[in-house]
C-alpha cells in the first residue's frame, strides 16, 4: 500500500446495476487527499450510497479504477477486499448497524476482533483496547457508566455515537459516513458532527461524509455536489 498516495483516487469509473441497465455513476475523476474532511451532497437516489460501496470495495465498477490508500481495489479478491476494509476503513451507516445482543462496549470493540492493524495501533500507544473504547465514548459524550447497557436501550442519538466510536477505534485511515445524522434534530446533529470532526482531526483520519443536508457543508474542508461530477446525471442517463 502506497502511504504517500491519495486517500481516494477514482478514474473513469462507470457503474450500473444491470447489464443492460442505465448507468448510475459515471465519474471521470475524484480525488480525496489524506487527512481531508470532505462533504458529498446529493439528493435521495443520486447514487451516494452506491459510491460509498464502490469506495469501500463492497462493489466493483464495470469500468475504471478505484484506489483507496494507494491500493487498487480491482486487484484484490472479494475476501481480500473484505480484509482491506476491516483493516483500513471505518463505516458509520445511516441505520448504524449495531449488534443488538451486544452491550455498548462490545459493539465499539468489534472492529478490533477483525483487524490486527487496528489492535496494534492502540497497543503501540500503551493503552488497552477497552480503555481506548472508553476514551472514544466519553469524547463522544457517552459516559463510562453506560458501557454495559444493551444498545437496544439507547436513543437514536446515543446509538449514532456508539456507531461513530466503533468506526473510529484503532485509527482507520479512512472513515466513511453515510447519512449518519438524518434522524437527528438540528442541535444534536451539530454537536455530533463537531465531535466527529474533532476526533478525525486528532487521528489525521480522512473523512468522507455523505448527506443531503447542505447546512452541514461549511464545517468540512471541501464540499462536492455529486450531480456536478457524475456524468450519468449530466447526460440525462
Amino acid at each position: 500500500m502506497d502511504t504517500q498516495a491519495d486517500a481516494i483516487n477514482i478514474q473513469n469509473l462507470t457503474f450500473h446495476w444491470r447489464k443492460e441497465g442505465a448507468v448510475v455513476l459515471d465519474l471521470p475523476r475524484l480525488l480525496v487527499g489524506r487527512g481531508e474532511r470532505v462533504f458529498i451532497k446529493g439528493a435521495s437516489g443520486s447514487g451516494k450510497s452506491t459510491l460509498l460501496s464502490l469506495i469501500g470495495g463492497v462493489l466493483l465498477p464495470q469500468s475504471g479504477d478505484v484506489s483507496v490508500l494507494g491500493q487498487p481495489l480491482r486487484a484484490l479478491s472479494s475476501a481480500k477486499r473484505d480484509a482491506f476494509r476491516a483493516e483500513h476503513i471505518g463505516f458509520i451507516f445511516q441505520m448504524f448497524n449495531l449488534i443488538p445482543y451486544l452491550p455498548i462496549i462490545d459493539n465499539v470493540l468489534l472492529p478490533c476482533r477483525f483487524s490486527r492493524r487496528r489492535r496494534l495501533n492502540i497497543e503501540r500507544r500503551g493503552i488497552g483496547l477497552r480503555d481506548e473504547a472508553v476514551r472514544l465514548l466519553e469524547h463522544l459524550d457517552l459516559p463510562a457508566t453506560m458501557l454495559q447497557r444493551p444498545v437496544t436501550e439507547l436513543s437514536v442519538g446515543q446509538q449514532q455515537r456508539v456507531a461513530a466510536a466503533r468506526a473510529l477505534i484503532g485509527g482507520p485511515e479512512l472513515v466513511i459516513a453515510d447519512e449518519p445524522t438524518s434522524a437527528l434534530d438540528a442541535d444534536r446533529r451539530s454537536g455530533f458532527l463537531r465531535l466527529l470532526l474533532k476526533e478525525c482531526a486528532e487521528q489525521n483520519t480522512t473523512l468522507l461524509f455523505v448527506s443531503h443536508d447542505s447546512a452541514l457543508e461549511p464545517q468540512f474542508d471541501r464540499g462536492i455536489q455529486l450531480a456536478a461530477i457524475n456524468q450519468a446525471v449530466n447526460e440525462g442517463g
